[in-house]
């Protein structure tokens, strides 16, 4: 047997070798980031914070959906309990939308009791990363550094990622009512959503929302 055909092998199993380590590297990354999305969305972290911030989600003409109430109630009760004296409500509108997301949310809380000086919308950004930077933005201008993110379970990890790259000091109490959380095809098909957008954001520093 020749010296080329005695390395044919050797180098087809490198190849081999070589594939299957980069497939188990992507399949360790891919599970690893589902693992602590799950993780995340388990805990609920109640510190004291200089603002609790309410990520948007849809509203029709000033009214929550059902999603965006859930949160708004879930910050509502963290500012009962003195977790924070602001809560700050994010999200932009749509082109043909009266409101933005922010002050639906903010009006939503000043009816039930929360004082309008208790409270401040940043009805900039029309995805997680926009409207945390402009919370951000917003928040560091007032000397505030530490925040309770509210969102969604599935949604809590990515936005705290987004959080600390902008600068702040942010940790998360997820609602755990809502259409989201009610069924585990749900909650399945959320988790495999935000793995994907996450590994996305962290590749391209971009959103994946659109």
């Amino acid at each position: 047997m020749s010296t080329a055909e005695r390395t044919k092998p050797t180098r087809a199993n490198w190849v081999r070798r070589t594939l299957a380590g980069f497939l188990l590297i992507v399949v360790a990354l891919i599970g690893g980031t589902a693992f602590r999305v799950w993780q995340v969305a388990r805990e609920d972290v109640r510190d004291r914070a200089d603002v609790i911030v309410v990520l948007g989600a849809a509203q029709y003409n000033g009214r929550p959906s059902e999603i965006f109430r859930a949160r708004l109630e879930k910050a509502k009760a963290l500012y009962d309990r003195g977790v924070a004296e602001v809560i700050v409500t994010a999200g932009g509108k749509k082109a043909d939308d009266n409101y933005t997301e922010a002050h639906a949310g903010a009006q939503w809380l000043r009816k039930r009791g929360v004082p309008v000086s208790a409270t401040l919308p940043v009805g900039e950004g029309s995805d997680t990363l926009r409207s945390l930077r402009a919370v951000a933005e917003q928040v560091q201008q007032r000397g505030w550094k530490t925040a309770v993110l509210v969102s969604d379970p599935w949604h809590s990890f990515r936005a705290r990622v987004m959080a600390d790259d902008l600068g702040l000091d942010a940790w998360t109490s997820p609602t755990h009512r809502g259409p989201i959380v009610q069924a585990r095809e749900t909650q399945a098909r959320y988790i495999v959503r935000e793995t994907g957008a996450l590994l996305y954001y962290r590749l391209t520093r971009f959103p994946a929302e659109v």
